[in-house]
């Protein structure tokens, strides 16, 4: 017979608390259950073979999980991009259990957001969170959002001008200055243009591994980015990453994005970022050279950064039908 708990009356039968570690306890055999008290009382459940109390089993509670189990390891960019869907998520999903979250819901969701493709991105953030609730045990249910249909979409044909980057240059500050020069030049992604060591540069080359895709280019350094490393360096700021800020800090993915936004804002531009991305594809004017310096792995994407945005360059007719008098 079990020993009469004489502490942590709140917990159920046979789970025991010791120091800051979780057990499930029959007998003499102590099975640890973790730190963590969510966890510990889902663990607690299976082993019990009864459903887990329904406050753990919320679209909140597991949404905290997968913010600390999950989100860390992932891209910045797709860091910021979870935290802010998960602002709009929680305030209306945050208390509902998942077994009560249908499809409907979603559709209703998608149906009310007045941003519509920022309801498609939140939409896909509460799957993959449901996906993974139902590998931990936290539900058994279907995921609501499979074959729920999202808002429509149009692909971005944005090509930003010389002149509105001219314009952007002058409302920039000097950190966003090198930001765009690299984003320009390399053609990579903005995470990617973040994590740029100076070790990076060696052999003639800047060595790049693009997180997105795990693909290494070599873009050798000459022309306008040789000139532009050149100058980062000569101003004498000592850190590992080659942008950083007059500190020699870091720039992270969510300052430089702010930086961006109040010289847009300051130019009278509609821009983003991502879309210098696809002004360098698109001024290459080449569409295999392009491929490989964004790292495609198809020529169909590259065509969409290119013609899309700028249209398919031509030539006119060259045959003369009428001729001179």
């Amino acid at each position: 017979m079990s020993r009469l708990r004489s502490k942590h009356f709140d917990l159920p039968p046979r789970m025991r608390r010791k120091g800051f570690s979780y057990y499930y306890v029959v007998g003499n055999k102590w099975t640890p259950l973790g730190l963590d008290r969510n966890k510990a009382l889902l663990a607690w459940a299976q082993l019990e073979q009864t459903e887990p109390d329904e406050s753990l089993t919320t679209f909140g509670v597991v949404a905290e999980r997968y913010k600390k189990d999950e989100l860390p390891g992932k891209a910045p960019a797709t860091q910021v991009e979870y935290t802010r869907a998960l602002k709009e998520l929680l305030p209306v999903f945050g208390q509902v259990k998942l077994e009560s979250i249908h499809p409907k819901h979603i559709r209703i969701y998608l149906d009310r957001r007045t941003k519509k493709i920022s309801g498609n991105r939140e939409i896909a953030v509460l799957s993959a969170i449901f996906n993974r609730a139902r590998e931990w045990g936290y539900t058994r249910a279907a995921n609501p959002c499979a074959g729920v249909r999202r808002n429509a979409e149009r692909g971005r044909d944005r090509y930003i001008t010389d002149e509105e980057y001219r314009q952007l240059h002058v409302a920039a500050d000097a950190v966003l200055r090198d930001a765009m020069a690299l984003a320009y030049y390399t053609g990579q992604r903005v995470s990617d243009v973040l994590k740029i060591r100076r070790a990076d540069i060696r052999d003639g080359a800047l060595w790049i591994k693009q997180g997105k895709t795990s693909k290494t280019l070599r873009i050798a350094v000459e022309g306008e980015l040789r000139r532009t490393i050149e100058e980062i360096t000569a101003r004498g700021v000592v850190g590992i990453y080659l942008l950083t800020t007059p500190k020699g800090e870091r720039v992270s993915y969510e300052a430089l994005h702010q930086r961006f936004a109040r010289a847009r804002t300051k130019a009278g531009l509609d821009l983003q970022f991502r879309d210098l991305r696809a002004k360098a594809a698109t001024d290459l004017e080449n569409l295999d050279l392009a491929q490989k310096l964004l790292g495609h792995s198809g020529r169909e994407m590259t065509e969409h950064y290119t013609r899309k945005r700028a249209g398919e360059r031509v030539r006119p007719v060259g045959k003369r039908i009428i001729g001179e008098d």
